[in-house]
């Protein structure tokens, strides 16, 4: 993991210097607001001056589409001469780029305004306005991540899953085989190389799996008590994967739906709480007959969750495609439900001991931006224990569910509950909730507007 905020930045640089004498560049890197890394390079020359004394760096950066787009309406772009501000170096965030041809380090920044404040745009300051109520609470937020993705032919002409292959034939193995331990051996060199990339960067890289789908990967990361180095490290393992898969001839595909019959690709968040005394906030005062038993505040969280989930899930699913996974045939949540030990539900609460006890969101998609969906959890908690929030009856295990499609399944329909909400901006930050509706939905008419292949194929010769 990135290491915590001790050394100084020079301190830090040296110390890298002194073990990687060599490296004769180092790329800054910042996340944009689709969870994407932007930034520049820079030589040996400047690691100095840049770790002292910090940087300027354009401020829009954080706020373009999706596309690297500056968007009407939006400060920081070209309407106002798309302004530089002050930037520093995430102490603690100085790695290698092992998969660099010269020996290259890399560094996560941060942007401020010009009176030394965090800059609204950066995802670091919403996810740091989300957890405030927290820590004025002495709660100590555990999490970490879960990303499935695709690993792609990097030679065909049209996106194609890497499936494996039925034994001593070159037919694709049928089926999604869930699990199989087989497909892992497949790939071994390719993820061989992304657990070395992570134990260099220091990205704690745990498990993995093969998912329900032909090609279909999960890779977890290990928990932190640190919600913004949890998200760091989910940004950093999608840069890792994409660039093991680069080298081993696979593209890695982290998009929502990228094949219309199979499943989709998650970004789900366990997250569990401790109080001052280390004890785990959610098991206190436990009152549930369930396994694991729970306590109200757990029931007022996911109530929390719960009710700000359709305003929230502009968030979780950020992108036209993102919207293609939510759907109740493909193990995606659909309904704002919540049960144990239930993998159909929105929110999970998985088998654990009273120590352990957590929650698993399952709602994001691959594509979205961790930052701002753990702001968004954060937000969906602490509003749900403040005002007691008591959830729907909970899905008992084993249960069959109907789904009741409470979570937005289109883009406008989500944007248009986003755009309401009176909740989010008060812990995500005003400017930022305004400024990110005006992007998605600037970019959500673009793509109504485009005429695609299907329009072509369905309708130029029946109409």
């Amino acid at each position: 993991m990135i290491k915590k905020r001790t050394a100084s930045r020079s301190t830090e640089v040296s110390r890298y210097l002194r073990k990687n004498p060599k490296t004769a560049a180092m790329e800054l890197l910042i996340p944009d607001m689709h969870g994407v890394l932007k930034g520049k390079r820079i030589r040996k020359r400047d690691f100095e001056k840049v770790v002292t004394d910090g940087f300027f760096f354009c401020a829009g950066i954080t706020l373009l589409d999706a596309l690297g787009k500056t968007v009407p309406g939006i400060p920081y772009s070209e309407a106002d001469g798309d302004p530089d501000l002050p930037s520093k170096l995430v102490a603690g965030s100085i790695a290698p780029v092992p998969w660099a041809k010269a020996p290259t380090a890399q560094a996560m920044f941060r942007i401020f305004d010009t009176d030394g404040t965090p800059f609204f745009g950066d995802p670091r300051t919403v996810l740091e306005n989300a957890i405030k109520p927290f820590k004025k609470k002495n709660i100590k937020i555990v999490m970490a991540t879960e990303l499935e993705f695709y690993l792609l032919d990097a030679d065909t002409a049209e996106p194609t899953a890497r499936a494996p292959l039925v034994p001593g034939t070159g037919r694709p193995q049928p089926g999604p085989q869930v699990y199989h331990p087989d497909d892992l051996w497949e790939i071994e060199p390719f993820m061989d190389d992304v657990y070395a990339y992570c134990d260099a960067q220091n990205v704690p890289a745990d498990s993995a799996i093969s998912e329900y789908a032909q090609g279909q990967f999960e890779i977890n990361l290990r928990h932190v008590d640190d919600p913004i180095l949890a998200c760091d490290h989910a940004v950093l393992l999608k840069r890792a994967i994409k660039a093991a898969a680069k080298k081993h001839g696979f593209v890695a595909c982290f998009m929502a739906k990228p094949f219309s019959e199979d499943a989709g690709n998650g970004l789900h968040i366990h997250m569990s709480m401790y109080d001052k005394n280390a004890k785990n906030y959610f098991s206190q005062g436990r009152e549930s007959l369930a396994i694991p038993p729970f306590s109200a505040r757990l029931r007022h969280a996911v109530g929390g969750l719960l009710k700000l989930m359709p305003e929230s899930t502009a968030l979780f699913a950020p992108n036209m495609n993102s919207f293609r996974r939510l759907r109740a045939d493909m193990f995606a949540p659909v309904d704002t439900n919540w049960g144990v030990n239930h993998r159909v539900v929105a929110i999970r609460i998985p088998a654990a001991d009273e120590k352990n006890l957590r929650f698993e969101h399952r709602v994001a998609g691959a594509d979205a931006n961790p930052y701002l969906v753990t702001a968004a959890i954060l937000a969906g908690v602490d509003h749900g224990i403040r005002n007691k929030i008591t959830p729907p009856r909970m899905i008992e295990q084993g249960e069959e569910i109907t789904p009741k499609l409470r979570i937005p399944n289109r883009w406008d329909r989500a944007l248009d509950k986003f755009s309401r909400s009176k909740v989010l901006p008060a812990y995500l930050g005003d400017e930022y909730c305004r400024y990110f509706a005006i992007n998605r939905r600037n970019e959500c008419e673009e793509f109504h507007n485009e005429v695609s292949t299907l329009d072509y194929d369905w309708y130029l010769r029946s109409m």
